[in-house]
């Protein structure tokens, strides 16, 4: 099995498409946004102009912070303890893990990914 053990979702807000990335450590979240932003902007035509995210140790390094700054794209962060202010990747979230789940019983696996 793949060494990854989290997860990243990005939701497009308009169409509520959703790319799904594996990361090995919550450390390489800032370096998968910029893959992600390079590639939607290479192949849309349009630019990343806002993210909204809770505030987790991964999305709020000065790196990060000032990327998105000097980039123009907006940062929407929750309110700490209020995870209704980003319900739509919550629920995606939730959907990921029980599909996960499903498959790995489905195979008679751990649930452990």
């Amino acid at each position: 099995m793949s060494e990854n053990r989290y997860f990243l979702l990005f939701i497009d807000d308009y169409t509520r498409m959703v790319w799904v990335y594996f990361l090995r450590n919550k450390s390489n979240a800032f370096e998968c946004f910029k893959k992600f932003k390079a590639m939607t902007e290479l192949q849309s035509g349009h630019k990343v102009k806002s993210l909204r995210s809770d505030r987790g140790g991964e999305f709020m390094s000065n790196e990060f912070l000032t990327y998105c700054s000097e980039a123009g794209t907006q940062r929407q962060l929750t309110v700490a303890y209020s995870p209704q202010q980003n319900g739509v990747a919550e629920r995606k979230n939730r959907t990921v893990i029980e599909m996960a789940k499903s498959m790995l019983h489905e195979k008679s696996l751990p649930y452990e990914f």
